[in-house]
């Protein structure tokens, strides 16, 4: 064995024992680069290292989307922005850098069933995953339904901590499936707690006086809901015709 293959394979040994993948990756053609443009030690081991932090942020990147639960993603450069009535690409790109979240507000998008606000709130919550936040998306009636079942297994506390944890949660589709008056205090709870601590996003393709259907009725829940969700919020609603729709329509002509 050569003596240059007995030094790769201890560096890739040393990369092994260290946690250095992007090391493992990059060495070998920084080094050639290196030899070619006759960097100095400082300036190889500069980009050496430099491979291995952007090896670490990609990691981290890719493991808040895997947490996320997105059931598919979405990006915005795939948005149709041309078709979407009523929206402002300019505010969205200024959401997309995530202030918002730090600060933290809420966001509200508002609007008829498939008129893109599905796809707006994955992507913003892709934004704000490569910004290594923790994300989390869940439909309105299956977060319900987790919190009603944690209640009955005793394990409530547990999953408001983690629900808690998240910088970012998206609630889709609430007002979908009408939820009863347990389910609905549950929901209030969880979204009261978040309230000046994280930020939260919530679809809806009700208007805020229908949101009482989905608090059991509860016009005080709501009320009170209403007043903390959206004292610091972006309220952005949608317009138009379902783009699902228009799709079929364009497929059949």
């Amino acid at each position: 064995m050569s003596a240059p293959t007995i030094t790769r394979d201890l560096v890739v040994a040393h990369t092994r024992a260290l946690k250095l993948p992007g090391v493992a990756r990059h060495f070998e053609a920084l080094a050639r680069q290196a030899q070619e443009a006759h960097w100095t030690y400082e300036d190889y081991l500069h980009e050496v290292l430099s491979a291995e932090q952007v090896s670490r942020h990609e990691s981290v990147i890719r493991q808040r989307l895997r947490e996320a639960r997105f059931p598919e993603v979405k990006m915005l450069d795939t948005f149709d922005f041309a078709s979407a009535e009523g929206l402002n690409p300019a505010q969205i790109q200024t959401l997309a850098r995530g202030e918002w979240v730090t600060r933290p507000e809420n966001l509200i998008l508002a609007g008829p069933i498939g008129t893109g606000k599905t796809h707006l709130a994955i992507a913003l919550g892709v934004e704000a995953t490569r910004q290594k936040r923790r994300v989390l998306f869940a439909r309105a009636a299956d977060l319900v339904r987790q919190l009603l079942e944690a209640r009955d297994a005793r394990e409530l506390g547990r999953l408001q901590r983690r629900l808690l944890t998240q910088d970012v949660l998206i609630i889709d589709e609430l007002g979908f499936v009408p939820s009863d008056r347990v389910g609905g205090e549950l929901l209030f709870n969880l979204l009261a707690d978040r309230y000046e601590r994280r930020a939260t996003v919530v679809t809806t393709n009700l208007a805020f006086a229908e949101w009482v259907t989905v608090f059991g009725g509860d016009e005080k829940l709501t009320t009170a809901l209403l007043d903390r969700l959206a004292h610091h919020a972006t309220v952005i609603t949608t317009k138009g015709k379902s783009y699902r729709m228009k799709k079929r329509r364009t497929s059949a002509a």
